[in-house]
Order: structure tokens, then C-alpha cells, then sequence
């Protein structure tokens, strides 16, 4: 007995990855610019932005990583060697970074002292803050694109 059918794993997956993607989306490019033009204490603006972040990136390892381990177990190994396997590998890669890399780094300039213009930490802290946005973009773009195509060619 089948408990779900193609069809209806297959909506989960977009239902799944529509949610991840959009929050991805809205924390980064409505949120996170909201925060910094709407709040006069930067400081507080980066923190709540960077609390977003975290969340949208945990809620992207566990959809993401459920979405690869059903895709592994429904498509097999073979659907790694498609663009879409590929596509979500990345995506997982760049929240790794993220979550255990990146964002870690960041957290350390900042207690290392006041982020001044002009002085080698802010420097420092732009240069992060610069892969970390060029990462954010690729993950963005790769998630619209499964969204949009699905992770899974249609029979």
C-alpha cells in the first residue's frame, strides 16, 4: 500500500520549498533592509537581522536536507547527477558556511569591539558581510529556480 502518491509528494516538495524560498526571500531582500532604514540603533537593526538569518537557515537545513534524503530515497543516487540535485547541493553547502562558518565570524568581529568606519575590523566585517550577501544571492536564485522547476523531472 502506498501512503502517498507521486502527485502528492511531489506538491509537499513545492508546498515545502515555496515556504523555505519565500522566507529566504523575505528575510533577506524586505525584512532585513526594513529593519536597517526603519531602526536608528544599527546595532539592534544587525541583531534582529542576523536572528532572522539564523532562523531562515535552520528552517533550510532541515527542509532542505529532508527534501535530499527523500529525493535519495525515491530517485536514488541518479538525481545528484541532474542540475536539480546539484542545485540543492549548493544550497545546502552555502547554509552550512552560513550556520557554521560565515556567520560565527562575523559574531567574533563584532565582539571584538565597536565596528568603526574606516578601521581594519570594519574592513574585515564588510568582507564577510559581502560573501555572506553573494552567498544569500546564489542561495536565492537556485531555490526560485527549484521552486519554479520542482526538484524532481515529471514522468
Amino acid at each position: 500500500m502506498v501512503i502517498f502518491s507521486q502527485q502528492r509528494f511531489d506538491s509537499a516538495e513545492r508546498v515545502l520549498m515555496a515556504l523555505w524560498i519565500g522566507g529566504v526571500c523575505a528575510v533577506g531582500y524586505l525584512v532585513a533592509p526594513v529593519l536597517f532604514s526603519t531602526l536608528e540603533d544599527r546595532q539592534l537593526a544587525g541583531m534582529l537581522a542576523g536572528k532572522m538569518f539564523s532562523a531562515i537557515f535552520w528552517v533550510g537545513l532541515i527542509i532542505g536536507g529532508t527534501l535530499t534524503i527523500a529525493c535519495l530515497i525515491t530517485r536514488g543516487s541518479g538525481w545528484l547527477r541532474q542540475w536539480r540535485g546539484w542545485a540543492m547541493m549548493v544550497m545546502l553547502t552555502i547554509i552550512i558556511s552560513m550556520l557554521f562558518i560565515v556567520q560565527p565570524m562575523m559574531a567574533d568581529l563584532k565582539t571584538q569591539g565597536a565596528i568603526i568606519p574606516s578601521s581594519e575590523l570594519a574592513a574585515a566585517f564588510s568582507r564577510l558581510h559581502g560573501i555572506s550577501s553573494g552567498l544569500y544571492l546564489v542561495m536565492s536564485l537556485l531555490g526560485l529556480a527549484l521552486v519554479a522547476l520542482g526538484l524532481r523531472r515529471s514522468r
